[in-house]
């Protein structure tokens, strides 16, 4: 499994693609723009950043979120509610087009994990997005998704300020996540884990940036240019 995409909550999210826009990113909604609450910055290959909100009072709705996301969803998505703005979760995206056989790997690995839920996102321009995701109950390990169906990374993708891959992600690790960290990011380049009490993402680093970003624009993540290139 390989790094799919970084989650980077914010209070919103039309503020937040237009001082990424200011920023020098090509940003696109992952929805039609009045209700989006996904928006995502794209480069031709590799994982990408998924700006995003969440529903209103969504820290109180752990039960139902469990129900129709599966057990464990509702820990999650109630941590990005109550979390500020910052970069707040990672995914992984499997080989499989069915989330099926890695869950029941990890779960015999010791690894608990929600059920698969199949998901269909309609873009702005109508075509429709198919995916599965699933998320581990311990809501600190990164989430598997499978990848999307039809390939969404564009052919070409030119970002005003030289970015053109997302080539490392920074992250805290506590020693009791470790082993299942490892087992879930496997031994993919992109995640540098550094031991600590919580397991968070601290940095993402780009590769092709021109120059550091205004940090007032960045909604609490820490964007820098790459130490090593994709």
């Amino acid at each position: 499994m390989n790094c799919s995409h970084v989650l980077l909550k914010v209070r919103d999210l039309h503020e937040a693609v237009k001082d990424f826009r200011e920023l020098g990113f090509v940003v696109d909604y992952a929805s039609a723009e009045a209700r989006a609450r996904h928006a995502h910055i794209w480069f031709a290959k590799g994982p990408i950043i998924e700006l995003l909100t969440t529903p209103p009072k969504a820290e109180l709705l752990k039960w139902p979120i469990d129900l129709a996301f599966g057990r464990g969803s509702g820990t999650r998505m109630a941590r990005w509610a109550r979390a500020p703005e910052g970069l707040c979760d990672v995914a992984v995206v499997t080989d499989e087009n069915d989330l099926a056989v890695p869950s029941h790997r990890l779960r015999q690995a010791g690894i608990a994990t929600g059920r698969a839920v199949k998901w269909t996102r309609t873009r702005p321009d109508g075509a429709q997005t198919r995916f599965q995701f699933t998320y581990p109950r311990n809501d600190r390990l990164p989430f598997l998704v499978t990848p999307y169906d039809p390939p969404q990374h564009p052919a070409e993708v030119a970002h005003p300020n030289g970015a053109i891959g997302l080539s490392g992600v920074l992250m805290d690790v506590s020693p009791a996540d470790r082993p299942a960290f490892d087992l879930i990011a496997g031994d993919d380049p992109v995640f540098t884990a550094t031991t600590a009490d919580l397991t968070r993402i601290t940095a993402i680093e780009l590769s092709g940036l021109t120059g550091d970003l205004n940090p007032a624009l960045l909604h609490g993540a820490l964007l820098r240019p790459a130490s090593r290139r994709i």
